[in-house]
């Protein structure tokens, strides 16, 4: 795992390409979302209803999409700034922000003219690599974050991580609904397991993570969300968002009780 011990250099400077690439991919990623305004296309939560299955969150917990385009319109500003020229945190996470944002698009434009079919599982498994890219190099930075990173750039960041790990999930169990193998209500047992796959794999990534608390927070609100939906139609549901959760709560309380990885998210 690469180590980023200081915060700029005079070494290099980030191109003003590369800045630019930031700002206009999340544009990108917000205006993708508006295309049924114009006529073009279905809604995304039309195009989830029609092929929910127990896995897809109550209605409410997409509501985050809303504070996510926020923080990820204040980074993409944030690192366009002069002053972040030569910051070597940005350098090495802007190219996968850029492909994340642009993912992300991609994928609104695809699931509003198509449906969630394996075409949007690998648009999305895309956007989640350079999520996890990023996710890994804010683990790795060998130094504090500074006030406006941890606002900025960790907290935004760290969020769309855990929330595309959740959005990937549910876009497998759609798919398979789309193509006949569904996690839907006739099997329940399937849903349970895929949702209990996604809680190890999120504790995997918040135990490598240093116990990450915003990728955990943002998990554990997908969690309530699919017992708020599946988890009241079918017991397995239930009970295997509740391991889930406790497996990351668990994790997560387990790693900050070092001092070291408390202060690398805190300050």
């Amino acid at each position: 795992m690469a180590t980023l011990p200081s915060r700029k250099s005079s070494a290099f400077e980030r191109s003003a390409i590369q800045r630019a690439a930031v700002l206009l991919a999340v544009i990108f990623q917000i205006g993708a979302t508006f295309l049924p305004a114009f006529g073009i296309g279905e809604e995304i939560g039309s195009r989830s209803d029609a092929t929910r299955t127990l896995v897809t969150p109550a209605g409410w917990a997409f509501a985050i999409w809303g504070p996510l385009f926020f923080g990820t319109a204040l980074f993409a500003i944030y690192q366009a700034l002069p002053a972040q020229r030569r910051d070597e945190l940005l350098h090495s996470i802007a190219w996968p922000a850029t492909g994340a944002f642009v993912g992300n698009g991609l994928w609104a434009i695809y699931t509003q003219l198509h449906a969630l079919t394996a075409i949007s599982v690998a648009i999305i498994v895309f956007a989640l690599a350079c999520m996890l890219t990023i996710y890994r190099r804010l683990v790795a930075l060998k130094r504090d974050f500074i006030r406006d990173e941890r606002w900025l750039v960790m907290l935004p960041l760290s969020a769309l991580a855990a929330w595309l790990t959740v959005a990937t999930i549910v876009n497998i169990a759609a798919t398979l609904t789309y193509y006949g193998v569904g996690a839907g209500q006739e099997n329940a047992l399937l849903a349970a397991i895929i949702v209990f796959a996604g809680g190890v794999i999120a504790s995997i990534a918040i135990a490598r993570g240093r116990g990450n608390p915003v990728y955990a927070g943002v998990f554990l609100w997908a969690l309530c969300a699919i017992y708020a939906a599946g988890g009241q139609s079918a017991t397995e549901v239930a009970y295997a968002v509740i391991i889930s959760a406790v497996l990351v709560i668990v994790t997560t309380l387990f790693k900050l009780r070092e001092v070291g990885n408390r202060r690398h998210w805190f300050g």
